[in-house]
């Protein structure tokens, strides 16, 4: 993760909130803790799956311990994963194949639909309604 995803104005943003939060004399500080903090949480995850690696006797990487992804690499075979994934790419298959029939129904229903003509402007102005004037108000 860097900061390639954050714009400019985005960065402008977080440092002026770094700066009222924390103040000018306080922000390099928390800044450095906050840096410190993220090392020390890469450095666990990667004790973490190091570990993880040695006992399962297989290669893990960090994006595997999100548990689905850890279940796909990890415990199902190739076969297995297409097994399970068959039935929802049939329905997926189905599905797609309906709501293409019913967008070419409704485009042909749009093709031969005419277009009304538009309702004629009038050129005059309405009467404006009938208002007391300040005189009459007594």
């Amino acid at each position: 993760m860097g900061l390639e995803n954050l714009g400019g104005w985005e960065f402008i943003v977080i440092i002026l909130v770094g700066l009222f939060i924390f103040g000018p004399d306080r922000l390099p500080k928390a800044i450095s803790d906050g840096m410190r903090m993220l090392r020390n949480v890469r450095q666990m995850a990667r004790n973490a799956t190091g570990d993880l690696s040695r006992e399962l006797g297989t290669d893990i990487q960090l994006e595997d311990l999100h548990p689905k992804a850890f279940l796909r690499k990890h415990l199902l075979s190739e076969a297995d994963e297409a097994a399970l994934r068959r039935p929802l790419q049939d329905i997926m298959g189905e599905v797609k194949g309906v709501a293409d029939t019913v967008k070419r129904d409704a485009q042909a229903v749009v093709n031969s639909t005419p277009t009304p003509d538009p309702a004629p402007v009038p050129l005059t102005k309405p009467a404006a309604a009938a208002r007391p004037s300040w005189d009459d108000v007594t």
